[in-house]
């Protein structure tokens, strides 16, 4: 088949090397780069080493162009480093560190057991371990909008697992995730307000809103386009592959794309044969996954600030909404894009903006950065097995 020897031939030699090569080179660049960021930060009595130009108007906390050094000025200067060297780092710290560790492998363990539910089993634990590892990897390295959908279609097409069903498997987790958003956020406005999630103080609030609602409901759309598509009309995925690809760059794979639109079909009527059992088991494992990844923000925040349970709900709910700008980053892994996102919207639980970066760089390091490494490791294993 011309498009699978098309990416076999991307993903093996030289070029998958250098692909490995330049992904972990980024992820050590970007990590080195968020390590020496540093931001300067009022103080009392003139004890600190820096005071305002006077032609400054605009106060920018991390523009050092607008600082002037001067002995027992109004400001430090303070790098993660530093902020790190601050906290006070006792057992309870330990405990909530070792607890967001334990969620994020929490995360991937309950993707697992739902790709294994998806294939009946079909995928060992081994091999469900590899599709989606490398499936977060992939993930990693490319826009959020983009995601890695594609690459865990052609690893599970590896797998053994037919393309059309495997192309069905990944519209459902994708599906199952959409849902998740799509219900969580009216039970998180149960407790807070749009002006708890969004505060007013913030200078971007308005425009987040906007993103933000514009956004879920490209997500809730997006659900029911992939709910029919499965469960209602599986003739609508075979009709918009087949208007894709009818365009003219690629044309000359429309046969193959309403071959997989056919199978999909297939699929849709074998899963539409299953109990109500099976899907909350697929939705329960997808609803744990999801709250594994957003707990390890409010593990973090809770081993080094420390809140009641309301803002605890707070947190999640701003989490959602900073998935959502991931989700539409540009960048690899919505790198940059994170960072600024956790910083604004947690920035009224703290006062301190450089505290804010660094637990931004320690959500990452956990969150982010192992996966680059780990797939790193794993694609060349992987390849080599199947």
């Amino acid at each position: 088949m011309e498009q699978e020897s098309v990416i076999t031939r991307n993903l093996q030699g030289w070029k998958i090397r250098l692909a490995v090569a330049i992904g972990i080179a980024v992820a050590v660049l970007m990590l080195y780069s968020a390590l020496n960021q540093s931001q300067f930060v009022k103080v009392k009595d003139g004890t600190g080493e820096y005071v305002l130009k006077d032609s400054v108007k605009k106060i920018d906390l991390s523009n050092e162009e607008i600082f002037l050094a001067q002995a027992n000025g109004n400001y430090s200067k303070l790098d993660v480093t530093d902020a790190l060297k601050e906290i006070n780092w006792d057992a309870s710290s330990y405990f909530y560190f070792a607890l967001a560790i334990l969620l994020m492998v929490g995360r991937d363990f309950f993707y697992i057991v739902r790709i294994r539910l998806l294939t009946n089993n079909e995928l060992t634990w081994k091999a469900s371990f590899y599709v989606i590892l490398l499936w977060e990897f992939a993930s990693a390295l490319t826009p959020g909008i983009v995601g890695g959908a594609a690459v865990a279609m052609f690893i599970l097409n590896k797998e053994k697992i037919p393309l059309g069903r495997s192309t069905a498997i990944v519209f459902i987790t994708a599906m199952m995730d959409n849902l998740f958003y799509v219900i969580m956020i009216p039970i998180i406005f149960l407790f807070i307000t749009p002006s708890e999630l969004f505060p007013s103080q913030i200078e971007s609030s308005r425009s987040m809103e906007w993103i933000f609602w514009i956004g879920f409901f490209v997500v809730f759309g997006a659900f029911l386009f992939l709910f029919l598509s499965i469960f209602i009309w599986p003739k609508l995925g075979t009709r918009f592959l087949s208007a894709v690809f009818s365009l003219p760059f690629i044309r000359r794979w429309k046969d193959k794309a309403i071959q997989t639109g056919s199978e999909i079909e297939l699929t849709s009527k074998e899963m539409r044969k299953e109990k109500w059992g099976f899907w909350l088991k697929i939705f329960a494992s997808t609803i744990a996954s999801w709250f594994s990844r957003f707990l390890v923000i409010n593990m973090i925040l809770q081993a080094f600030i420390g809140f009641g349970f309301l803002e605890h709900i707070q947190i999640l709910g701003k989490q959602l909404v900073m998935w959502l700008f991931m989700l539409v980053s540009p960048t690899p892994g919505g790198s940059g894009v994170a960072e600024y996102a956790f910083s604004e919207l947690l920035s009224n639980f703290t006062s301190s903006a450089i505290l804010l970066v660094a637990l931004a760089i320690i959500w990452r390091l956990i969150s982010y950065f192992p996966y680059l490494f780990i797939g790193a490791v794993l694609l060349p294993r992987w390849m080599k097995r199947n």
